[in-house]
């Protein structure tokens, strides 16, 4: 797993990157919010902050918090005595969180820790980045945003680094001396910067490496019926731990192109093509769109043209599928067959693919199908490492294995929801 800790003075903004980051499908474990559990009812730190401060900073139902701050921030002794009590909570909750995150296949995890270099914990991550706002900006919005005191304001400055002090010890630096638009913008770039050092440090062919995940339906918002922007698809891919994922937007390239060429190592670009038969068949290693419309056979064929891959995507669902009507045409041009729909939700359809595909020894593939973020991963192949191009993943697959979970039902509401905004 990949560690990036996020800190800054309060009021630098470190917020509001965080919530991009987290917005784009990374997993966020959150200092302050560890330690409020830390100290909620019914748990031992609550209990030692009554022992140490007695029952006007803390009751059987929760912590006083205007009592508390009023006691630390003027008094640094203080301070450090509810330090003593929470920071070792917060530590064993954080490792909690990891664990429980690595369990799920993450990949990288984003800390946000307001007290990083206080605490020298700058040798716990991978990488560190620090936001950085001017003083007067700051003590603006403690005042006039946090309602803070003169008082509570100098205490809670003076219980963090001076910036100019820890400056270097940071990997990266963030000057918020902007618009909050333009603090949000910095925040993808730097994030799609970050994403591609992991992309090229984590995927590719390794043959030390164990086998790896490909996620081989994916869509994006150039889709009619999503709304996934593609910076966010790739890091909840990467979060999630896949090692590739197939871009198959409806009938569109354009964006599975784009993100092989800044992501060559995770991403496959394809597209799924709405023939005139009215089936989906997808394609993958295309460089070039194939119409709406196009007869099922001749589909195939333009993506062999290609050197891609022919992928038959849940072939016996209705309407979509087609029931299977058209694969008897199709099926000496077929390289690949989607043996797990995480969207099937009738199990004995995806159980039909696959046998069909078997009968033919045709390599079985998988995927989400996700037209939301939630959804990434949800279905997957598991297969050695391979160089990302189409002979290879074709050989991959041959080895491979089929993983996956039904999505919930829920998730045709939102594709719902997507096909009428603008």
């Amino acid at each position: 797993m990949i560690r990036i800790g996020l800190t800054g003075n309060a009021a630098s903004g470190k917020s509001t990157v965080a919530d991009v980051w987290s917005g784009l499908g990374t997993p966020l474990v959150d200092a302050d919010q560890l330690a409020r559990r830390a100290v909620a009812p019914g748990s031992p730190g609550l209990a030692a902050v009554r022992r140490e401060f007695g029952p006007a900073a803390a009751s059987d139902e929760g912590l006083d918090r205007q009592a508390v701050r009023r006691l630390v921030f003027l008094d640094p002794t203080a301070r450090r005595r509810l330090e003593s009590i929470i920071h070792p909570e917060v530590a064993r909750l954080r490792t909690e969180e990891e664990a429980r995150l690595a369990g799920e296949g993450a990949r990288l995890v984003v800390h946000d820790v307001p007290l990083l270099f206080e605490k020298s914990l700058e040798n716990d991550f991978d990488l560190v980045v620090m936001v950085e706002s001017p003083l007067e900006a700051r003590v603006e919005r403690l005042t006039a945003g946090r309602g803070l005191s003169p008082e509570e304001v100098r205490g809670l400055l003076g219980s963090q680094a001076d910036p100019e002090a820890v400056r270097d010890r940071a990997d990266v630096v963030i000057q918020n001396d902007g618009t909050l638009d333009e603090l949000r913008d910095e925040a993808r770039r730097l994030w799609k910067d970050v994403l591609r050092r992991l992309a090229r440090a984590g995927t590719g062919r390794n043959r030390g490496a164990g086998p790896i995940r490909v996620d081989m339906h994916v869509h994006t918002r150039i889709s009619f019926d999503c709304r996934s922007r593609p910076d966010a698809v790739i890091g909840t891919a990467l979060a999630r731990g896949l090692g590739r994922i197939c871009i198959t937007d409806h009938d569109e390239v354009e964006a599975a192109l784009d993100l092989a060429a800044g992501f060559p190592n995770l991403v496959i670009p394809g597209e799924e093509v709405k023939t005139r038969e009215g089936i989906d068949i997808i394609g993958l290693y295309l460089h070039e769109w194939i119409p709406k419309g196009t007869p099922a056979r001749e589909t195939c064929q333009l993506i062999r043209e290609q050197g891609g891959l022919v992928y038959v995507p849940h072939p016996f669902a209705g309407g979509k599928g087609g029931g299977g009507r058209v694969l008897e045409e199709i099926q000496d041009l077929v390289h690949v067959v989607e043996g797990f729909n995480a969207r099937i939700h009738r199990q004995a359809l995806n159980r039909r693919a696959e046998e069909w595909g078997q009968e033919r020894d045709l390599p079985m593939g998988a995927g989400s199908d996700a037209h939301t973020l939630g959804e990434i991963g949800n279905g997957f192949v598991q297969v050695p490492p391979f160089d990302n191009d189409a002979p290879s993943f074709l050989q991959a697959l041959r080895q491979g294995t089929t993983h996956g979970r039904e999505a919930s039902r829920l998730v045709h509401l939102a594709s719902t929801f997507a096909k009428l905004l603008p």
